[in-house]
């Protein structure tokens, strides 16, 4: 007598996916191949349960591949909350997913500018195996378009962008390691069970993150402020008499 098992289509109406996704999955190693009998492959609860498995963890904001190294136990259970987390706080950033298609839709801008402003880091994302848009991203080209109405050249905004992305990834890049120094390490070798650890770490990670962007935006704001008011008052100042 068989346990339960299922052929692909079966397995695709259980789980509420489509036949595409299950063996999207199988191609990216995150389920096992089926079994074989001749030319019918079959599927049991093993397989059934891994599927239903990723699919919480990609709801909850995980990429495919951070969901193959936690189905992997390659990331410690204490780590994997602080994982999602991070994939939620993502999501509230960037909202909702557009294609290409429907930002420059959205926007009235030409696909040429849309791309220029991708290859600068300032838009754009992978979801899946394709190339998206967040809903935030229509309001920054909006904003583009702006200063562009305003006057400014598209090119020396460009090159404006690609140096902000740089200096923005390197303090980014400081500031993920040092919450992994102070922050993290410790918590996850200090006692306690992993689920309390997990919960003291995620509430660090809400507490810091957007104390943090806070701080970094309005700092920002604050230096530009000086430096034009620097630059008013040095195009103001009376030009010395010559002799």
């Amino acid at each position: 007598m068989h346990s339960q098992r299922w052929r692909v289509e079966e397995l695709a109406e259980l789980t509420g996916l489509t036949v595409a996704t299950i063996r999207f999955y199988q191609k990216r190693r995150l389920l096992a191949p089926p079994h074989r009998e001749g030319r019918i492959a079959w599927y049991d609860e093993r397989h059934r349960t891994r599927v239903e498995r990723i699919r919480a963890l990609q709801d909850d904001g995980l990429s495919l591949g951070m969901i193959g190294r936690l189905l992997d136990d390659d990331v410690s259970a204490t780590d994997t909350l602080l994982a999602v987390a991070v994939a939620g706080r993502e999501d509230k950033l960037e909202g909702a997913r557009l294609t290409r298609e429907e930002l420059e839709e959205r926007t009235g801008v030409p696909s040429q500018v849309i791309e220029a402003l991708a290859a600068a880091n300032l838009i754009g994302g992978v979801a899946g195996s394709t190339t998206s848009y967040a809903v935030a991203d229509a309001d920054l080209v909006a904003t583009g378009v702006t200063l562009l109405e305003v006057g400014l050249p598209l090119d020396e905004l460009l090159r404006l962008a690609r140096r902000h992305h740089e200096a923005t990834l390197e303090v980014a890049e400081e500031a993920v390691d040092m919450f992994d120094r102070h922050v993290r390490r410790p918590i996850r070798d200090s006692d306690g069970s992993a689920d309390e650890k997990a919960r003291r770490l995620v509430a660090a990670f809400e507490e810091l993150f957007p104390a943090v962007t806070s701080l970094v935006s309005h700092h920002f704001g604050r230096v530009l402020l000086e430096l034009a008011t620097a630059k008013l008052q040095e195009l103001d100042a009376p030009r010395e008499q010559t002799a």
